[in-house]
């Protein structure tokens, strides 16, 4: 197994990119280190680029829109006031303190890995990436093609728009079988976000358009997706149960959004 054999401190973004540049696909960006060091997501890769030292942990609010650096850490990030509820709480899913004082938002959001349970609630809330360069691109189209950009900003313009999320496992440290998130937008639509049934996290758009009375909402997303038969359950388990949680967090988002009329 190949270790980490150079690490850079740059003190600036521009710093950063330049030795990227240089190293390319033999460097790593070194956020909080919980993945790099941890099977499945630990580096082969030999050269690490530390973004300690980059000035980006912080969180900010600009005319309503919650901004907060790759850099900060998940604990402070949990216990900083008027952080939107669904978001604290998706973080209290990572079950270890340790893990939360450890890992960053930018981190867990580039490692990309399957048991992602951040992840479908920032795409649920349309967080908005800004990159090194000055790229800024949302979270969905990120993990569409990553592409091993500098995450230097997460940016939730509507932090506040009626928000829940769920996460369904065998026990609280126990392999997660589905992390769902629902939220309400200004125009009466529903974003609805998943991890656990694909690959990778994802929304579901073409359930979004859909009649959500009664039952209907819940088979459609049952419809909608593929799971594969594993240790977590069977495929017929998980779309049923994903179905059922989509419902309820969608009815625990009218009763928020009916509580701030």
């Amino acid at each position: 197994m190949m270790m980490i054999e150079q690490f850079f401190r740059p003190d600036s973004v521009d710093q950063a990119l330049e030795l990227k540049r240089r190293y390319q696909d033999d460097a790593v960006w070194f956020a909080g280190g919980s993945k790099l060091n941890a099977t499945p997501t630990r580096t082969h890769k030999q050269i690490a680029i530390s973004l300690h030292d980059l000035e980006l942990e912080w969180i900010d609010w600009d005319n309503g829109a919650l901004r907060i650096g790759a850099m900060t850490r998940l604990q402070p990030l949990h216990d900083a006031r008027y952080l939107p509820a669904a978001l604290r709480e998706a973080i209290g899913f990572i079950y270890s303190r340790h893990l939360r004082n450890q890992s960053t938002l930018g981190g867990e959001i580039a490692a990309q890995q399957q048991e992602s349970v951040l992840l479908p609630v920032l795409l649920a809330l349309d967080a908005q990436l800004v990159c090194g360069d000055g790229e800024t691109l949302s979270l969905e189209n990120y993990l569409a093609d990553p592409r091993d950009r500098l995450l230097t900003e997460i940016i939730i313009k509507d932090p506040f728009r009626p928000c829940a999320t769920r996460k369904v496992s065998r026990s609280q440290a126990g392999l997660t079988v589905v992390t769902a998130a629902v939220a309400l937008t200004e125009n009466g639509g529903i974003c609805i976000a998943l991890d656990g049934v694909a690959d990778k996290a994802l929304r579901l758009h073409d359930v979004e358009t859909q009649s959500r009375e009664g039952t209907q909402l819940e088979q459609a997303v049952a419809n909608a997706i593929f799971p594969q038969d594993d240790i977590r359950g069977s495929a017929a388990y998980k779309r049923y149960i994903t179905g059922v949680v989509v419902a309820d967090l969608y009815a625990d988002c009218l009763m928020a959004g009916e509580d701030v009329v």
